[in-house]
C-alpha cells in the first residue's frame, strides 16, 4: 500500500508535470492545489530535489521544477525514494533485501509466491512514467 507521504509525492508530481513548460511552481502553489499540508510537501520536495529528480531556483520566479523529464522518471523510483521496497516480504526485494529469520527460501511457498507479486508490480511500476500519470492511461 503507498503511503500517505508516497501519495502526496505523486499528486505533487503529476500537478507539476500537466504544467506545458517546466518552469518553477511554488511550493504554495502546489500545496493549496492539490490540498497537500505545506511543511508535510516541503520535505517530500526536498527528497525529491535530493534524488536529482527535482531542482529548484530561488527568489523572484523561483519555486521547484524537473530537472529530470516526467518521461524518464519510472514510478518504482519515486515509490522505492518514498517508501522504499516495493516487493512485499523483505526476502524478495531487489534494492532492500533481508533474509527472513526462521526460513528457508528454497522451501518456502510464500517466498517463490511473492517473487511472483514482486515482478509484476515490477513490470509496471518501471515501464510506466511519472508523464504517463498525466495522460490518463492507469
Amino acid at each position: 500500500m503507498l503511503s500517505k507521504k508516497a501519495q502526496y509525492a505523486f499528486k505533487a508530481l503529476m500537478y507539476m508535470a500537466d504544467k506545458k513548460e517546466n518552469e518553477p511552481i511554488l511550493i504554495a502553489e502546489i500545496s493549496k492545489k492539490k490540498r497537500i499540508p505545506l511543511k508535510f510537501l516541503e520535505n517530500i520536495l526536498l527528497e525529491l530535489k535530493k534524488a536529482g529528480i527535482l531542482d529548484s531556483k530561488k527568489g523572484k520566479g523561483g519555486g521547484y521544477f524537473f530537472k529530470t523529464s516526467p518521461k524518464d522518471i519510472p514510478l518504482a523510483k519515486i515509490v522505492r525514494l518514498i517508501d522504499g521496497p516495493i516487493a512485499m516480504l523483505p526476502c524478495v526485494s531487489l534494492y532492500f533485501y533481508e533474509r527472513c529469520k526462521n526460513c528457508d527460501e528454497k522451501q518456502c511457498g510464500l517466498h517463490d509466491m511473492m517473487v511472483l507479486v514482486r515482478d509484476a508490480n515490477l513490470r509496471i511500476l518501471e515501464k510506466k512514467t511519472v508523464a504517463d500519470l498525466t495522460k490518463k492511461m492507469i
